[in-house]
């Protein structure tokens, strides 16, 4: 994992955030203005892609087609909730909760984000998220909501 740093036009910004995306596994981009005002500082963490994390958007399905054939959000929060005791106890694998758990935050703060603006339950699931991807040992180098998705998709199709 590297970092990257980038001083640029604020017009060029997406463009040039694009282009890392494509050749980089990125993390999150923070944007702050320079002590100028005229120009955008990125910051970005990357790593070299591999074939585990691709780059290309095939291998990050939507969230329609992710939960497509998920139970209602009603029954996840009942089974999450009946869950819980036993994976604090070790009777339940942590792995399929966090998942569906963290897929639940993600659906019920793709529900609440009609508006478009970031909500509490936005943070709920990226915090879930992060605690899946810790359990896979995977760096946090994409979205960690896109990467709910992906392995909830790949989950629901091998059930």
């Amino acid at each position: 994992m590297f970092e990257i740093r980038v001083i640029c036009a604020p017009h060029d910004t997406e463009r040039v955030v694009a282009a890392l995306d494509s050749t980089f596994t990125t993390g999150t981009v923070t944007v702050y203005p320079t002590r100028d005002g005229y120009r955008n500082r990125l910051y970005i963490r990357a790593d070299l892609p591999t074939a585990d994390a691709p780059t290309d958007t095939a291998h990050w399905p939507t969230p329609e087609a992710a939960y497509a054939t998920a139970p209602s959000m009603v029954r996840e929060i009942g089974w999450t909730a009946r869950t819980a005791r036993e994976v604090a106890s070790g009777t339940f694998p942590a792995r399929e909760f966090w998942l569906r758990k963290a897929a639940l935050l993600d659906r019920i703060a793709l529900h609440d984000n009609s508006g478009g603006m970031p909500t509490a339950a936005a943070d709920l699931a990226v915090q879930a998220a992060r605690q899946l991807m810790d359990l896979d040992d995977k760096p946090v180098l994409c979205d960690p909501r896109a990467y709910v998705r992906q392995q909830y998709a790949l989950w629901a199709k091998n059930l």
